[in-house]
C-alpha cells in the first residue's frame, strides 16, 4: 500500500484525535460494557416466522409473559439467524395496541361489530361445520360407489403450524369426510 502525503495526514489526525479522547478519560468499551442489556433476564424461546411458507425460526425473548425482543436463530438451516422485514415486524405485531383481543362479529346487514366471547363464538363455528357437514355429506357418488366425503368444506393451513399441528389438523379434516385439503406452502 503506498502512503501519500494527504493519507499520512488524515491518518495523523485520527490519531492525535483518538489520543486526546482517551486521555480526557472517553472509553467506549467501558461505557458499553457497564450497560445492562434489556434482555439479560428474560426467557428466550424459539418460534417460527407466521408469514411466508418458508418457515424461518426466531428466538423470542419474554419478560413476565410479554415479548420484548425477537431475532433470528443462528442454528437455523432455513435462515441462518437473518429475518426479512416482515419476519423483524413479529414483535410489533405481538405488542401493537390495535390488535385485537376478543372475539368480534358482524350479524348479517348490520354495520355495527359486537364482541362476543370465545367460548361462544367456537360454538358457533362448531354448529356451522356440523350443518354444513350434514346437509353436505355424501355416503356414495353417482356411480354407487362408497366415498364417505363432504365436498363443501375446505381446509387451508398456514405456515405458522409446525408439522405435529399440521398432523392433527389434517387428521381432524379426514375425520369430517374433507377433500380438499391444502397448505400454503403448496400455493
Amino acid at each position: 500500500m503506498e502512503l501519500t502525503r494527504r493519507g499520512f495526514l488524515k491518518l495523523s489526525g485520527a490519531g492525535i484525535g483518538t489520543a486526546a479522547l482517551v486521555s480526557m478519560g472517553f472509553n467506549i468499551s467501558a461505557y458499553a460494557a457497564g450497560m445492562e442489556l434489556r434482555t439479560s433476564t428474560a426467557t428466550e424461546t424459539t418460534t417460527v416466522c407466521p408469514y411466508c411458507s418458508v418457515g424461518c425460526s426466531a428466538i423470542v425473548s419474554v419478560i413476565d409473559g410479554k415479548p420484548v425482543a425477537i431475532e433470528g436463530l443462528p442454528d437455523s438451516p432455513v435462515n441462518r439467524g437473518s429475518l426479512c422485514s416482515k419476519g423483524q415486524a413479529i414483535l410489533q405485531v405481538s405488542t401493537s395496541d390495535r390488535r385485537l383481543n376478543k372475539v368480534r362479529v358482524r350479524e348479517p346487514n348490520s354495520e355495527e361489530w359486537k364482541e362476543i366471547s370465545w367460548e361462544k363464538a367456537l360454538d358457533e363455528i362448531a354448529e356451522l361445520i356440523k350443518e354444513t357437514r350434514d346437509a353436505n355429506f355424501k355416503i356414495k357418488d353417482d356411480k354407487g360407489i362408497t366415498v364417505n366425503r363432504c365436498d363443501a368444506i375446505a381446509n387451508l393451513g398456514g405456515a405458522a403450524l409446525d408439522n405435529e399441528e399440521l398432523h392433527m389438523i389434517t387428521k381432524f379434516a379426514r375425520a369430517l369426510g374433507l377433500v380438499y385439503i391444502e397448505h400454503q406452502a403448496r400455493i
